[in-house]
């Protein structure tokens, strides 16, 4: 999940190795904010789309972070409050930046969940990082955030964690399956001209051209909402149309365009689509981080309690990684909290905890934790869905 930033992100890789000295082991920023006592309110803000066409995957998440402050509280010893920050993916990635800025300069917060999309977390990290905050992201993808070289990350390899993986495992994910199971030989790659959908199309382009499968690039802008002229450069034997945009809508538009052009080619969009009330063609095909969450051994209380909570919203894929996301920041809160007997001296001693951190029985399946040599979850997965004549997202790899 992402947002326009190319600029921003140049400007950020060029400060991470600085940042690298200063928001680990405590900054300027940090130290001048007075020492939080552990048995008050902490606040954790979750930076994330509450409006516009990100809104519902925005909202899915906050319903998640609060669940998640509110069961695991109490074993932790912590009273956390989740305060909602909004970033509309229409306002581009730097919205996260004006966001971040306003929780920064409160004391009582100790760590920040998200910013959810990769354009978010490139303009904001360096801020974040220098007032030495935790930042977790649960559902940003874009390869350059985490992996690779520390000095070519375009967030901070200091204080940037995230939960899910990156686009340089959804891109080849999605490929492979196009040539194995749906036999593609020729795939329209489409990208909207921001970091998440230029990754993830580059990802995705690469590997099917490695695989022999014959590629057409077409981009559009982000704010483009009349795919009609686009779809006509649909080549009529295409057998796969790569959609990876943030805004499901957008691919349900696409799609139905498709069909009404007759283009035989079928629909596959990644993490961003996920949302069955927006993106529902039959037979299109999406990717996504994270699993159906209610087939994992131990998540049916958890579930059940969420849906109390929440007793009119579905069960998402967006919610459960925001769950981990929260519990990685807060047992990272914790440990700082008992080491400063009580007392969270500041912000740079959480990130002193949180790559050790281990979650037995996560959420999305098994034991998580970070990996030896960068901000990343070891062994990340991403997982293919159908979406069925009823609407449903069938899981098929």
């Amino acid at each position: 999940m992402n947002k326009r930033g190319g600029l921003v992100i140049a400007l950020v890789a060029l400060g991470a190795a600085a940042l690298a000295s200063t928001a680990g082991a405590g900054s300027s920023s940090a130290d001048r904010l007075a020492a939080v006592d552990c048995s008050k309110t902490i606040t954790l803000p979750i930076l994330t789309p509450l409006t516009g066409g990100g809104g519902p995957i925005g909202n899915e998440q906050l319903s998640w972070a609060k669940y998640a402050a509110k069961t695991l509280g109490p074993r932790l010893k912590l009273k956390v409050q989740i305060v909602g920050g909004d970033t509309p993916v229409e306002k581009g990635p730097g919205e996260a930046l004006k966001v971040a800025q306003k929780f920064i300069s409160n004391s009582q917060v100790a760590a920040v969940i998200g910013p959810a999309t990769s354009g978010g977390v490139a303009s904001a990290s360096t801020a974040l990082a220098k007032a030495g905050l935790l930042h977790v992201s649960p559902s940003a993808t874009d390869t350059a955030l985490a992996a690779g070289p520390k000095a070519k990350r375009s967030a901070s390899p200091a204080a940037f964690f995230r939960v899910v993986g990156g686009d340089y495992v959804q891109g080849p994910t999605d490929a492979n399956f196009m040539v194995s199971k749906l036999k593609a030989k020729k795939v329209v790659v489409v990208d909207f001209q921001e970091p998440y959908s230029l990754g993830l199309a580059r990802a995705a382009n690469a590997t099917l051209k490695a695989k022999g499968v014959q590629t057409v690039r077409l981009s559009t802008s982000v704010d483009t909402t009349d795919f009609s002229s686009l779809v006509t450069k649909v080549p009529n034997d295409a057998n796969v149309v790569f959609f990876p945009t943030q805004q499901p809508e957008d691919a349900q538009t696409f799609g139905q365009q498709l069909l009404e052009q007759g283009k035989r080619a079928k629909m596959f969009g990644a993490d961003g689509t996920n949302n069955p009330a927006a993106f529902k063609i039959p037979g299109s095909y999406l990717s996504n981080f994270a699993p159906d969450i209610s087939g994992i051994k131990g998540n049916a209380a958890r579930i059940a309690g969420w849906k109390k909570d929440n007793p009119k919203a579905n069960l998402g894929s967006f919610g459960p990684p925001t769950y981990l996301a929260t519990q990685v920041a807060m047992m990272a809160i914790a440990k700082a909290c008992n080491a400063g007997g009580g007392t969270l001296q500041n912000r740079a001693a959480v990130l002193k905890h949180v790559r050790g951190t281990v979650v037995p029985n996560s959420i999305l399946g098994g034991t998580f934790r970070f990996s030896r040599s960068n901000n990343e979850p070891v062994n990340p997965k991403f997982y293919i869905f159908q979406i069925q004549k009823n609407g449903s997202y069938k899981l098929v790899g």
